[in-house]
C-alpha cells in the first residue's frame, strides 16, 4: 500500500505541535528525535524532532518535524507532500516522474533508518518526500 499524506515543518515546535494536532484529531503519535536517531550534525539539534507520525482512529496521517538549525524555513513554505509505502517499483516510478525537470534536495537512496529516502521540489515548486520501507529482517 502507498500513502500519501503531508508533512509539516516547524522551527523548534515540533513536539507541541505535534501533541496539540494528537489533541485535536486524537489517535497515536510517535516522535523521535535526532539525537535518538544519531543524525543531528549541531549537538543543539539533538532534541529537536527529526519525524514526528500521528495516526488517527479514522485512518488519517499527519506527519511533522523541526527543521534542523542549518537549514532554512519559511513561512508559508513548510508543508511537504509525503509518499511512503513499500511497492518499490511504484514508489521509484514517482520518483522518477517527480524529479523530471524539477530539482533532486536528497537522492532518492538508502537511508540511516533501512528504509530508501529522498527529497525533490517538483517543476511547479511542490516538494515531495518518497520514503520505500526497507524489507523487514
Amino acid at each position: 500500500m502507498t500513502l500519501l499524506n503531508p508533512y509539516l515543518s516547524f522551527r523548534d515546535t515540533a513536539k507541541p505541535a505535534m501533541e496539540f494536532y494528537q489533541g485535536v484529531f486524537g489517535g497515536e503519535l510517535t516522535l523521535n528525535t535526532f539525537g535518538d536517531s544519531q543524525m543531528a550534525d549541531d549537538p543543539a539539534d539533538g532534541d529537536k524532532i527529526m519525524h514526528g507520525m500521528l495516526t488517527a482512529p479514522n485512518g488519517l496521517t499527519l506527519m511533522g518535524a523541526d527543521t534542523p538549525s542549518s537549514m532554512e524555513l519559511t513561512a508559508g513554505n513548510n508543508i511537504t507532500v509525503s509518499l511512503s509505502g513499500d511497492d518499490e517499483s511504484e514508489l521509484r516510478g514517482y520518483w522518477d516522474k517527480l524529479a523530471d525537470g524539477g530539482s533532486v534536495t536528497v537522492p532518492l537512496e538508502k537511508a540511516p533508518w533501512g528504509d530508501t529516502f529522498g527529497m525533490c521540489t517538483d517543476r511547479f515548486g511542490v516538494a515531495w518526500m518518497v520514503n520505500i520501507a526497507g524489507s523487514a529482517g
